[in-house]
This record gives structure tokens, sequence and C-alpha cells, in this order.
């Protein structure tokens, strides 16, 4: 599993005009909260945030945070971003402890869509209604992505949440223990407008 590390600085001066020295400086501003502790507030080189940004994969990994001559592991929680400009504003952290579980958004990794049943027989067209799912879990069972397989969906079929093979001991949060949340669609294959299957193609075959 890809691991990555934020080399960061513990500062002591808060607010709006240390921030805008922190911004103009190169810096970030950071907090970290979480795990019983109390929040502290960081900083760290923003080149270096932004090159990390550039693998998807850090969004969802579990963060080695250098603090000075401690490290902490954290999970990213928000990234405040300027509205026009490649820049980030602010970034949330929060520690993780190995025995609470993470609540985190996970990307979904669709695999075999060139041997979709609906698409290669059918002519059909797959559409993808999430690419990302908000899971629950101990940090120890944190997996990289959810995978998705499309081989055997056909025309017309969809798959819902609860569709979903996860990992063990990994819960989708929208459906809950219960399940009683939304069973939401998450892709599905239909046919493109004017196109025909191949049993109507056979059918008005027979019929001429």
């Amino acid at each position: 599993m890809q691991t990555f590390e934020l080399d960061t600085q513990l500062r002591t001066e808060r607010g709006k005009a240390e921030n805008r020295r922190l911004r103009r400086a190169g810096y970030v501003p950071a907090v970290m909260y979480g795990a019983g502790k109390e929040p502290i507030a960081l900083s760290l080189s923003h080149n270096e945030l932004l090159k990390r940004l550039e693998n998807k994969s850090f969004f969802s990994r579990i963060l080695t945070v250098n603090i000075n001559n401690q490290t902490e592991k954290a999970v990213l929680k928000d990234l405040q971003r300027h509205p026009y400009r490649p820049l980030i504003l602010h970034m949330d952290l929060q520690r993780i402890s190995e025995t609470e579980k993470l609540q985190m958004l996970m990307p979904l990794h669709f695999i075999n869509e060139d041997k979709c049943v609906g698409v290669k027989q059918n002519a059909g067209v797959i559409s993808h209604h999430e690419n990302e799912v908000e899971i629950r879990c101990l940090p120890k069972d944190l997996p990289e992505s959810i995978e998705v397989d499309l081989e055997a969906i056909d025309i017309n079929q969809i798959l819902h949440l609860s569709n979903l093979v996860l990992p063990e001991n990994v819960e989708l949060v929208a459906l809950g223990q219960g399940k009683t949340g939304p069973d939401l669609p998450v892709v599905s294959v239909h046919l493109a407008r004017g196109t025909k299957t191949a049993d109507e193609l056979a059918k008005e075959e027979n019929t001429e």
C-alpha cells in the first residue's frame, strides 16, 4: 500500500493575519485534531503539498505527519482551495486511533469495463453514478479502493450500493449497520439512444 509523509512545523501564532503571512511565505496553515488530544496548529510547504495532491491516493490514505521531532498518524479531512487560483488556503487533518473506526471517502475502482456483457454483446453504454463512497472501518482495515467488477452487467442492469463487494470489516456509511439508508445506484448499463439490442435485431430479421 502506498504511503505518504508530510513534513510540518508546529506554530504558536494563529489568526487571519498569521495565516496570510504564512501564505505569502509559501506555506499552508493547517490544524490537526482528534483522538482525544488537543487541536494543534501546523504549517507546511505549499509546493510539497501540491505534489502530494497530484496523487489521488493521498486523499484516502493514512498519512505520516512529521511535526518537528515527533510523528503522528492522520487522515486528510478537509482542504480549503482558492476559488480560481491553484492555491491551497488551509488544511484539516484528523488524528487516528488504532481502536477507533475511521469514516472516509473511498474511490471506486471499476474493472472489466471492456469485457462488460451489456457493452460487448448489446452495444450498451456504461453510466457511472458514483465514483466514491463513504466507508467506516478501523485504520488497519482501510482499503486502497473499492473494486467494482462490471464484466457480468447486462443491458438495463444497475449496480446499487448494496451490490458492492466490500473488504472484510468495512461498511458503507450510507447503508448503516441496519442497512436502512438509501440504496443509491453506483453504475448502470443502458442502450444509447436509437440503438437496438441483439435480440431485437434478430427478431426483426426473422420477421422479414
